[in-house]
């Protein structure tokens, strides 16, 4: 619980200097500009929040529920503000299912509960192509680079074997 005070404090930390800065600041264009960056930082928040949301809550609506968001961002802030919000959902929703097929491949039981009640092959499939870059960088930061720079043993990782397991764990 102590790191969602934690995580709480910083939100209304960074939400509070940008509007101290658009309060303070000595001219109108710096004033507009710290007011448009405390939008922009709540447009993130809300993306990240309603993407945590549905991934706890299983993606079946996913896709009604981010055609009519997009709709709305394009007709509030345009062709840039839609590919922001893809961007940070594909990281978001990216790296949540990476570090679960991370998690899976080391035999961590709740990943397997987690793809069991939430996937089925042909779903797991599909995002695990879509996601297979992110895995591959997530590998790396998690496995490799420490290797590297502390020479702690390595966790080896094979998306093929997952992708097989899958497949007899799915079906």
């Amino acid at each position: 619980m102590q790191e969602y005070r934690s995580l709480t404090l910083v939100i209304l930390a960074i939400f509070a200097v940008t509007l101290l800065g658009a309060f303070y600041s000595p001219t109108f264009t710096e004033q507009k500009d710290y007011l448009e960056l405390f939008f922009l930082f709540g447009a993130v928040l809300f993306i990240v929040s309603v993407l945590a949301i549905f991934a706890s809550l299983g993606f079946s609506s996913f896709a009604l529920y981010i055609a009519v968001f997009l709709a709305a961002v394009l007709s509030l802030y345009g062709l840039w503000g839609v590919v922001i919000v893809i961007g940070i959902s594909y990281l978001t929703w990216g790296m949540m299912f990476t570090m679960e097929v991370i998690l899976y491949d080391t035999g961590v039981v709740s990943a397997k509960e987690w793809f069991l009640t939430r996937y089925t092959y042909k779903t797991f499939k599909i995002e695990f192509y879509a996601f297979y870059p992110l895995m591959i960088l997530m590998y790396i930061l998690l496995e490799i680079l420490p290797n590297l720079l502390h020479k702690e043993s390595m966790v080896s990782f094979s998306p093929s074997r997952v992708l097989k397991d899958m497949k007899s764990l799915l079906v």
